[in-house]
């Protein structure tokens, strides 16, 4: 965990936090393994979204090859990703201290390397709905509060519209956009603690476990 310059807050019925999806609160790493396995790549590299993003995009045409991954792993077989461990935990306490959460999510109607018209919208509010997001004996998200996002921009307007004071996300292009909000505190998800350290006042974890501790320090955590 590091952090400097934070914009730590005092959690409360005030609180309103940002997360992404993809590969932040979702895993694709499963899916991953098989497809790699599928293609016998599996020896090659470990099975995780960088890893293989990584090895594609030294291809020729590599970026092309990751979207059509991509479209598979958000489209058909998105019923085989598992929720990140402790998300659930997170989303829980939220619930529990009467703290607005919002998923916040880049995600286009279609991909553009897919060939069946799956919608990946539907297809991830539905992996939602199947792993209990929306069930007060699940979750207890909202299901207004889930919003998608044409560019990364339109995804950095809607954090300051809903008056965010954390965002969560795996990706760190998201926190040197120009235009993030330097009132709201970054978090960035890195399971493997991969970060350039470009900026100041960014929190990084590498479990959900660390985010809730850091949002909520005077909770006790349990260990599922």
């Amino acid at each position: 965990m590091s952090l400097s310059k934070s914009v730590h807050s005092t959690p409360g019925n005030d609180l309103i936090i940002g997360v992404d999806f993809d590969n932040t609160v979702i895993s694709y790493d499963d899916i991953l393994c098989k497809l790699t396995h599928e293609r016998g790549l599996s020896a090659t590299f470990p099975c995780s979204k960088k890893a293989l993003r990584d090895l594609l995009r030294q291809l020729p045409n590599g970026e092309i090859e990751w979207q059509k991954w991509q479209a598979i792993m958000y489209g058909p077989m998105i019923g085989e990703a598992k929720l990140i461990r402790h998300v659930g935990d997170f989303f829980r306490l939220c619930r529990i201290k009467n703290v607005s959460v919002n998923i916040i999510s880049h995600k286009s109607e279609y991909a553009a390397q897919d060939t069946k018209g799956i919608n990946l919208r539907t297809a991830a509010l539905k992996w939602m709905h199947d792993n209990h997001f929306f069930s007060m004996d699940g979750l207890g998200l909202n299901q207004e509060a889930i919003f998608f996002c044409n560019t990364r921009q339109e995804k950095i307007k809607k954090i300051k519209q809903l008056g965010c004071n954390y965002f969560i996300d795996d990706l760190e292009e998201t926190f040197l956009e120009e235009d993030f909000p330097p009132t709201v505190q970054g978090i960035l998800y890195s399971p493997t603690g991969d970060h350039s350290q470009a900026i100041e006042k960014l929190m990084i974890a590498t479990d959900w476990k660390e985010i809730t501790q850091y949002v909520f320090p005077l909770c006790s955590q349990s260990n599922p």
